[in-house]
C-alpha cells in the first residue's frame, strides 16, 4: 500500500482571544457619559402647594417680590394700570351705604427691633353695627428687604394669602370693601400697598395712613400745620393736593376727642368722596375700626405666641414708631 500524505490542516483562525476562537465581530458603540454630577448638596426637590379655589383670580402674585428696584418700580407701572378710581358697587352710592354689610381691616404688626418676624391680621366687621364676624392672624417671616416706596412687595403677599384663605374657608364672610393701614393713590408713585392689594385682590380698598407721606410737594410745613388747626369738629376735612394740581387724598378729623388727622386716599374701585365717607362712619375712635381690630388683635397674637409682653411696632420700618393710644 502506497503511503499516502495527509491533506495539509485548514488553517485555524487566531486572534487576541486565544487560538480556536473565531474572530471578535463589530464593536458596540460606546454609551455616552452621563455628564458629572454638581459638586455640593443635591437639589431638593419642588414644593407642592396647596391649591386653593379663588373667587376672584390674583394676576401678578407671582411676581410680588421683584428681585431688583427696577423691577419693583416696573412691576408698580404695569399693576397700577389697573386701578380704578370710581366707584364701582350699588352700595356705594347710597348715602347711608345701603347693601354694605361686611367691611375688612388688614395689618401687619412687628416685634420691636425685628422687621423680619410680623404677625399678618385680617378681620370682617359687621356693618353698621361693626363686631367682629371673622379673624385671621398668622406669624410670617418677612424676608424681601425693606425699600422706602416698595413697602407692598415687603406686606402685600401675605396680607393677599388671608384673603384667600378666607375667601375658601368662609366664602360668605368676604369683606365687601378692605380698609389698609397705609396709603394709596398719595404714594411716590401713585401705587401704595392700598392700591396694590385691592388691585390683586379685586376688592375696593381704601387707604387710610396717620402720618403725611410727602409726595408731589405736599409737606409737613407751617401751612399743613395751619390746615390741621382749622379741622375743628369730626368729620372736618381738607383736600391734600399736590403741586401737579391733583388731589391725591383728603385730612379727615375722625373724632372730636382726637385733632390728630387722618389721611384717606383712593386704593382700587371706590371713589376719594366714597372712601372718607365710609372711613368716616367706620371710627368709634380715632383709627377706623376695622383697622383696629386687625392691630389689637395681631399684637395680642403676637403676645400670645411668644408669651412675652414684647413691645410691638406696626407696618414695619415705612410706618415709623406706632402710637401709644389707638383710642386716641
Amino acid at each position: 500500500m502506497q503511503n499516502q500524505t495527509p491533506p495539509p490542516a485548514a488553517p485555524v483562525a487566531t486572534s487576541r482571544t486565544g487560538p480556536g476562537k473565531p474572530p471578535p465581530g463589530p464593536r458596540k458603540p460606546l454609551r455616552p457619559r452621563p455628564p458629572p454630577r454638581p459638586r455640593g448638596r443635591a437639589p431638593l426637590p419642588p414644593r407642592r402647594c396647596f391649591p386653593i379655589k379663588l373667587v376672584h383670580s390674583l394676576p401678578g402674585t407671582a411676581s410680588l417680590r421683584p428681585r431688583s428696584r427696577g423691577g419693583s418700580g416696573s412691576e408698580q407701572a404695569r399693576l397700577g394700570a389697573g386701578v380704578v378710581e370710581e366707584d364701582t358697587e350699588e352700595w356705594q352710592r347710597d348715602p347711608g351705604f345701603a347693601g354694605l354689610e361686611r367691611v375688612g381691616g388688614v395689618d401687619l404688626s412687628y416685634i420691636k427691633g425685628d422687621d423680619s418676624s410680623a404677625c399678618a391680621s385680617l378681620v370682617v366687621l359687621s356693618y353698621p353695627a361693626l363686631e367682629v364676624l371673622y379673624e385671621d392672624c398668622r406669624m410670617v417671616t418677612v424676608s424681601a428687604p425693606y425699600v422706602a416706596g416698595f413697602l407692598a412687595f415687603r406686606e402685600v403677599p401675605f396680607l393677599v394669602e388671608a384673603v384667600q384663605r378666607l375667601q375658601q374657608e368662609e366664602p360668605r364672610l368676604r369683606p365687601q370693601v378692605l380698609l389698609v393701614d397705609g396709603n394709596g393713590l398719595l404714594h411716590p408713585r401713585g401705587f401704595g400697598v392700598a392700591c396694590h392689594l385691592g388691585v390683586l385682590t379685586d376688592l375696593p380698598c381704601i387707604g387710610v395712613a396717620k402720618n403725611l407721606l410727602q409726595v408731589d410737594g405736599l409737606v409737613r410745613d407751617e401751612l399743613h400745620r395751619e390746615q390741621i388747626r382749622s379741622l375743628q369738629r369730626e368729620g372736618d376735612t381738607f383736600p391734600l393736593t399736590g403741586t401737579s394740581g391733583r388731589a391725591l387724598g383728603m385730612a379727615l378729623r375722625s373724632n372730636n376727642n382726637s385733632s390728630k388727622p387722618l389721611y384717606i386716599s383712593v386704593g382700587h374701585r371706590v371713589c376719594l368722596e366714597t372712601a372718607v365717607r365710609l372711613v368716616k362712619s367706620c371710627c368709634r375712635y380715632r383709627i377706623p375700626e376695622p383697622i383696629r381690630q386687625a392691630d389689637i388683635r395681631s399684637r395680642e397674637y403676637i403676645r400670645k405666641q411668644l408669651c412675652s409682653p414684647l413691645e410691638v411696632t406696626s407696618s414695619g420700618p415705612e410706618s415709623g414708631k406706632k402710637e401709644a393710644e389707638l383710642d386716641g
